[in-house]
C-alpha cells in the first residue's frame, strides 16, 4: 500500500463532499429514482468515486462535508452538477429555488449575485444545456467573475 492510498488528496476529498451533496439533493424525497441513480453513477465515474465510496455515501451522505472549490470554473461545474440533480424532473418549485440560493452562496458566489445566478441557472438548465454553455451564461450574470 502506498502513501497516496493512506492519505486521500484534497481534490478527492472535495469530489467526495460534492458527490455527497448531490446525493443529499437526490434524497430530498427520501428515495433515489432511476434517472437520479443513472446521473449519480455518471457523476461518480467523472469524480473518480470508487464503488465502495459510492455505496458508503449513498448509505449516509451526511457524513461527508461539502468542500467548496477555490477555482471559479470548478465552482461553475459544481453549480452545474447540483442544478442538474435538483431539476432533473424539470419542475422548478419555490423550495428548490431556495435551496439553490443557499447552494450558490455556499459555493462562494457573492450574496448579491446569488439570486440572478440561480434564476439564470434554472432558466438555462430547463433547456438541457451542456457545461460550456452553462459556464458562459453564469459568467455573464456574475459581475465579479475573473
Amino acid at each position: 500500500m502506498s502513501i497516496s492510498d493512506l492519505y486521500p488528496t484534497g481534490l478527492h476529498e472535495q469530489n467526495i463532499g460534492h458527490f455527497a451533496t448531490i446525493v443529499r439533493l437526490a434524497l430530498r424525497d427520501n428515495k433515489i429514482d432511476e434517472d437520479e441513480h443513472l446521473l449519480l453513477k455518471r457523476l461518480a465515474r467523472r469524480l473518480d468515486i470508487s464503488k465502495e465510496e459510492f455505496q458508503k455515501i449513498l448509505k449516509n451522505p451526511n457524513n461527508y462535508p461539502e468542500n467548496p472549490p477555490v477555482s471559479y470554473d470548478e465552482r461553475l461545474e459544481r453549480l452545474y452538477d447540483l442544478t442538474k440533480m435538483l431539476f432533473l424532473d424539470k419542475n422548478p418549485t419555490i423550495d428548490k429555488t431556495s435551496i439553490m440560493d443557499r447552494i450558490a452562496v455556499g459555493l462562494g458566489f457573492p450574496v448579491e449575485n446569488a439570486r440572478g445566478i440561480v434564476k439564470e441557472a434554472i432558466k438555462f438548465f430547463l433547456k438541457e444545456p451542456d457545461i460550456d454553455d452553462f459556464k458562459k451564461k453564469i459568467k455573464k450574470v456574475d459581475s465579479v467573475s475573473p
